[in-house]
């Protein structure tokens, strides 16, 4: 499904917009789902002529539901493994993706980064954090390192095919672990590492089909979800103590 066209406003009255869309809105988990893929096009719609100097950087976010959660940090002690230290975060996306058409360090200020929160450690709400750790930036990393390591985050520098400073695209791969919710995709377009223009898009991802059966069915009738529940495992341990059964003769 492609979407529309749509124009983004001109906030610094530069002459340079976002035209931009996505190949689908909407994200289906079912049974068999492995994963997607997401297409962002789009090209910059300009009422000057390109302007002279560096040039048209596009740098493409898509990040989904967010919410507070604690890192804990385990070490050896009396031969076991136990919980230490921890740290809680305030917020912190449950997937990240970023895509540019060129290193970000070349794309983007850390001035405009801290303004719009692009990057993957800016787009982590770790304040406080000091204080119950003094070592609370090493938290922060294993999150990052853990969640990079488990497709949840990603950084693809230079990905976004960019033709004459006018149309880009990028492709965004979706892991098979995604949570449900409203996944918002932001585009940047930058100069000098400043931020001549964003664009917003929402993608729906939802669970379809005996997932979303489940899901309600546990979520809305709990009971009849525990007893379902109970049938079926005692279903499977009967079955499984027959086919013992009959193997042994």
């Amino acid at each position: 499904m492609s979407l529309p066209l749509q124009a983004a406003d001109d906030p610094v009255g530069t002459g340079e917009t976002i035209v931009a869309g996505l190949s689908q809105n909407l994200v289906a988990i079912t049974a068999n789902f492995t994963g997607s893929e997401i297409l962002i096009y789009g090209a910059v719609r300009r009422e000057v002529p390109i302007p002279s100097g560096s040039p048209l950087q596009v740098i493409a976010t898509v990040q989904g539901p967010s919410g507070p959660l604690t890192v804990r940090r385990k070490e050896r002690r009396f031969g076991i493994w136990m919980n230490v230290d921890s740290v809680t975060i305030g917020r912190a996306p449950s997937f990240y993706a970023i895509a540019s058409s060129a290193p970000l360090s070349e794309a983007l200020s850390a001035t405009e980064d801290l303004r719009h929160q692009i990057t993957i450690p800016s787009a982590i709400r770790a304040v406080g954090t000091a204080a119950e750790a003094a070592d609370a930036p090493v938290f922060l990393d294993a999150l990052i390192r853990i969640r990079k390591e488990n497709l949840d985050y990603s950084l693809a520098e230079s990905s976004v095919d960019l033709l004459q400073s006018t149309l880009f695209r990028a492709d965004v791969a979706l892991p098979a672990n995604l949570v449900e919710g409203e996944y918002k995709v932001r585009l940047f377009i930058t100069r000098d590492g400043n931020v001549v223009d964003k664009h917003e898009e929402i993608i729906t991802v939802n669970k379809d089909g005996f997932e979303r059966w489940i899901h309600n069915l546990a979520h809305e009738q709990p009971l009849i979800y525990g007893l379902l529940s109970l049938v079926l495992a005692v279903a499977a341990g009967w079955g499984a103590s027959a086919a013992f059964g009959l193997l042994r003769r």
